[in-house]
């Protein structure tokens, strides 16, 4: 029985100490304030991925179990264990008679920690191998006893620190049936004899225990569903008993400890307590929603933890919720039973979050989320140290060594224990990746696997072979977490001045009618004769009209304005090809459409504003793909005719509108169009047309119109990165480089010569993937390739048919031979532009004509802001570490008009509203990148700058300028009249004067005195 403290005298003096120990102890615990406090944001790098090491010294380890491992059920005076019994008691389950062979194998295991790197080792002493009977009062089993020491010295020898649980599960068979196993209290002794002993005969190379692991499982799983051994189904009664039986049988085995061995060994003494996360209703963190997500998390490891780290009892909500069933401690047991850990080990894997999900209500979400449960545990029970126990998932069996989700998993949750140590201040001293070799996954059997070393168990020789998940997280503890790379930094500088700052669209909406009537309305029209405020026309009236102009059009200025109050000096947008040619060829012609799409471009030049515009935006939604209808009808691009088609259209475009253009897009996207198409031979097929038609309309314009226009042509090229989703596998590797010579190379190639070619190689297919595809036939059983052959001049045709490299870059993709699955990483950009670089050279620039990120944020879209930066940062990475010649990034899109939400601005009620992302491209623009200094980029000279201010003032004041002008013709003109009949009264007055002088002369002068001398003579 329990040695109390009687006397009441003593309580309150050990009260007031055990509060100075923890102050979470005596006042109720804080978790709660973690679901009021926002959720770690994910657009802040740091918080959705952290790049740093764990602090030095940090216990990197795996771990086992002794039943799950080490088989060898009956060998060597082992007695059988309620998981022995449970099994063969059924025989519909697979036996974990050989399991791993741990036992037999523990060499083995010793040698795979050191593969990994491994500084701890956390492994469970079998019961019923030590002592048969479960009675520790009688003479152990000394093969047992040996096993174990010889595998502790062998830890110590390669530096490796044993962490000894002393219960997984495995209880002695014979207790269960002398006793009915937890439910009797008897156990609670038993155990403390138990551990009494492996404390006295290992606690001397053991610095820490783990008295028992996750109890709860036993407790639930155990005795009241039945799933594990000993198969119970005493439901919340039975495990209440239970689990008041295991924490007491915890306390007794750490005041044993702390009473008679800790002064010599020096040893730290916890429980391994397991735990599910789970967030709030739709992220509503109510006090109601709160209360129910803390009631959740303190049904499972509130449960445990709350009489051990906090007050020594249950949590109130289990209290309330169970009533008379629950236990009670008495006032003496409280204080006895809390304290009794030195840290706090934690257990997260997946059994705990399968019975999550049954403690859930009212639309609550269990999620993985490791950082989380660290925060609460903090934030409930105070400052603790804190081990991770067990960490880990689960594979299927059918997954073998090439765990490729498994990776990931593992990099998330030791990311998350991270971000509580950097973040949030938890002291997690050490993690154990669960577990170390494949075995006997309880109530699954084999039939899932946690393992980082693969065993056939099949096999006889239980061969341990590093998965690709071992390999990984070797890697992870040679470089003690994750340190920075090219992907973490950041890096200061601005882009060269000629670059594009673009915004890119779809297909440009054409409105074919002005904002007014009174360009098409020949009446006259009275207002309010009667008092009704009505217009009337007046009868027999007839006004001459005109046609619109270009300003007359409010969508176009509208849609100008949005544009240009982004910052950007480049806009993106596509023509209708099926509006201005409905029949597919020149016998029908829109000249409404192409005034229209006119009118656009020399609106855009009047704001000093360029275009690229982009021929042919195929749609997969709307009918024909974007062509004409006959076009779609007679095949499209699987028929060579559209290929001529698209000649003669693009012929049209670049005489009707060639003059405003600068740069050109034949074809956006053509890599995806193809997926549109049903067979590989289609697919294929329509590539070939889409190819041949591009160089048509580039050798057409190099003929016809770049001596006098002058433009550049490309073709816009879908351009996801692509990652090996395990980069430990050369299949993955492989899969990775096909798929992006599949995506990028089938167009890029027959366009530009590589760097791994000769020049009679140009014009043609990447020979990897017609290589590819030949022996695929061949396996196949077909004929031949399905790739289509060109014909010499058609290679002539296509080469160097392009004025500049066009990417669309939105994600990148974890590729496997099997699957791809997409991920928003921003340093995907950096990559594919590295390898097009590397494939195709610098001699011709790159433009990424699209990249953006789908946000449903109306206005704060913080996402988007998020990832803007973070590709304009890579962008920059490109041009100035790589030295690649990028001159362009345009932002996808301007506006939202459906879902997905791309736009800078949001739509809604035909009205347009900014979003917060508009102001963070403006200001990056403004900066030309990411100076040292926040300082405004200066490209032009100031006269330059001054002209262009002087004609950014002109173009807003307009009508006042007008005004103003017909004002200063009217003064002048009045002062011309004014200075012309001043200026003949003056003349005509001095001709009066003038006539006036003369007659006076002749009245004073003598009469011949006019006359010659030699007149008067005579």
């Amino acid at each position: 029985m329990l040695n109390h403290l009687c006397l009441p005298c003593f309580l309150l003096p050990l009260l007031l100490c055990v509060c100075g120990w923890n102050k979470a102890v005596c006042s109720p615990g804080e978790g709660r304030r973690l679901w009021q406090k926002p959720v770690p944001d994910s657009t802040v790098h740091s918080q959705s991925f952290l790049h740093d090491t764990f602090p030095p010294g940090f216990l990197w380890g795996s771990g086992t179990s002794a039943f799950q491992t080490e088989g060898a059920w009956d060998r060597d005076g082992k007695g059988p264990s309620i998981w022995d019994h449970y099994i063969h008691s059924n025989g519909n389950l697979a036996t974990a008679d050989v399991a791993s062979d741990s036992y037999t194998r523990w060499e083995e295991d010793v040698k795979a920690l050191e593969y990994l790197g491994a500084r701890s080792y956390s492994f469970s002493l079998s019961w019923p191998r030590l002592f048969p009977d479960g009675n520790a009062r009688g003479q152990p089993n000394r093969a047992a006893v040996e096993h174990y020491s010889r595998l502790i010295d062998r830890l110590l020898e390669k530096k490796i620190e044993p962490i000894v649980t002393l219960f997984h599960w495995d209880l002695p068979q014979d207790l269960q049936e002398s006793y009915g196993g937890w439910k009797n209290d008897t156990l609670v002794g038993l155990f403390e004899d138990y551990a009494a002993f492996c404390f006295h005969t290992y606690g001397s190379r053991v610095r820490f225990w783990l008295t028992m692991h996750n109890p709860y499982l036993v407790a639930v799983q155990g005795y009241r569903t039945g799933v594990h051994a000993p198969g119970e189904t005493g439901g919340p009664a039975s495990s209440l008993i239970v689990a008041h039986n295991l924490i007491r049988a915890h306390a007794k085995a750490w005041h044993t400890y702390n009473t008679h061995f800790r002064s010599t060994q020096k040893g730290e003494v916890s429980i391994a307590l397991g735990s599910h996360w789970v967030e709030p209703q739709r992220g509503q963190s109510t006090a109601a929603n709160v209360e129910l997500c803390q009631q959740s998390i303190e049904a499972v490891l509130g449960w445990f933890a709350n009489p051990i780290f906090g007050n020594g009892d249950y949590p109130v909500s289990m209290k309330s919720n169970h009533g008379s069933l629950l236990p009670n401690f008495t006032p003496e047991e409280m204080l006895w039973v809390q304290r009794t850990a030195d840290f706090f080990a934690l257990s997260f894997g997946p059994n705990n979050l399968r019975l999550g999900r049954n403690l859930v209500q009212y639309g609550q979400t269990v999620t993985p989320d490791l950082r989380r449960v660290l925060g609460w545990v903090k934030q409930e029970y105070g400052d603790l140290k804190v081990l991770v126990a067990e960490g880990g998932w689960f594979s299927e069996a059918t997954v073998g060594q090439e765990d490729t989700v498994a990776i990931y998993l593992m990099k998330r949750f030791i990311n998350q224990v991270l971000q509580a140590i950097k973040f949030d201040g938890v002291q997690v001293f050490g993690y154990s990746a669960w577990s170390l070799v494949d075995g006997y996954e309880w109530n699954y059997g084999y039939s899932v696997r946690r393992g980082l070393f693969y065993i056939d168990f099949n096999q006889s020789n239980r061969s341990r072979v590093a998965k690709t998940s071992a390999q990984y997280y070797r890697s992870v503890i040679s470089d003690n977490g994750f340190p920075n790379d090219e992907t973490s930094t950041e890096v200061k500088g601005r882009f060269p001045c000629e670059f594009h700052w673009g915004v890119a669209d779809s297909t440009l909406q054409v409105h074919f009618y002005p904002f007014s009537p009174q360009f098409t309305d020949p009446h006259l029209y009275s207002w309010n004769l009667t008092g009704d405020g009505a217009l009337r026309p007046v009868a027999g009236v007839k006004l001459s009209t005109r046609g619109p102009q270009c300003t007359d059009y409010l969508a176009i200025h509208d849609h100008l304005r949005l544009f240009a109050s982004t910052g950007a000096s480049h806009y993106r947008f596509a023509l209708n090809w099926s509006l201005i040619l409905p029949e597919g060829d020149n016998s029908t012609v829109n000249t409404e459409a192409l005034r229209y799409y006119r009118c656009v471009l020399s609106e855009l030049r009047k704001l000093n504003l360029e275009a690229v515009i982009t021929l042919y935006y195929p749609t997969r939604t709307a009918p024909n793909l974007g062509l004409p209808g006959p076009l779609h009808a007679s095949g499209g691009w699987l028929n060579q005719s559209t290929v001529h088609a698209f000649q003669e259209y693009a012929a049209l475009c670049y005489q009707e509108l060639g003059s405003w253009v600068r740069y050109w897009i034949t074809v956006n996207e053509p890599n995806r169009l193809v997926d549109v198409y049903s067979t590989g031979t289609e697919q294929h097929q329509a590539a070939h047309n889409l190819l041949l038609a591009h160089a048509k309309a580039w050798r057409l314009y190099e003929r016809e119109f770049s001596n006098q226009q002058g433009a550049l042509i490309s073709l816009a090229l879908h351009a996801d990165w692509a990652e090996p989703a395990n980069p430990f596998l050369e299949s993955h590797t492989a899969a990775a480089q096909r798929l992006l010579l599949f995506e990028l190379g089938r167009f890029l190639d027959p366009l530009l010569r590589t760097k791994y070619e000769e020049e009679e190689g140009k014009g043609d297919y990447p020979k990897e993937m017609k290589a590819y595809l030949e022996e695929k036939a061949k396996v196949m059983g077909l004929p031949g390739t399905p790739l289509p052959s060109f014909t010499q001049i058609e290679r002539e045709e296509l080469k160097g048919a392009l004025g500049f490299i066009a990417l669309n870059h939105f994600t990148t993709r974890l590729v496997s031979p099997y699957h791809h699955t997409k991920t928003l990483v921003p340093w995907g950009l950096r990559r594919i532009l590295r390898w097009v670089n590397q494939r195709y050279g610098g001699a011709l620039p790159i433009i990424v004509t699209a990249s953006g990120v789908d946000d449903q944020a109306p206005v704060e879209d913080r996402l988007r802001q998020h990832y803007l930066k973070g590709y304009l940062q890579e962008a920059l990475k490109a041009h100035h570490l790589d030295r690649i010649n990028l001159q362009g990034f345009y932002v996808w899109k301007l506006q939202d008009r459906h879902i997905p939400q791309f736009g800078l601005f949001s739509s809604t009620n035909h009205r347009s509203k900014p979003k917060a992302s508009v102001a963070a491209y403006r200001e990056i623009i403004s900066h030309g990148g990411f100076p040292v200094e926040n300082t405004t980029q200066t490209c032009r000279s100031s006269k330059q700058q001054e002209s262009c201010a002087v004609c950014a003032w002109i173009n807003k004041n307009k009508p006042l300028l007008v005004f103003g002008g017909c004002l200063l013709i009217t003064a002048v003109l009045l002062a011309a009249v004014v200075i012309v009949i001043l200026t003949r009264r003056t003349r005509a007055r001095g001709r009066v004067v003038r006539r006036r002088s003369r007659r006076r002369r002749r009245a004073k002068a003598p009469a011949c005195s006019f006359l010659p001398v030699v007149k008067c003579q005579l």
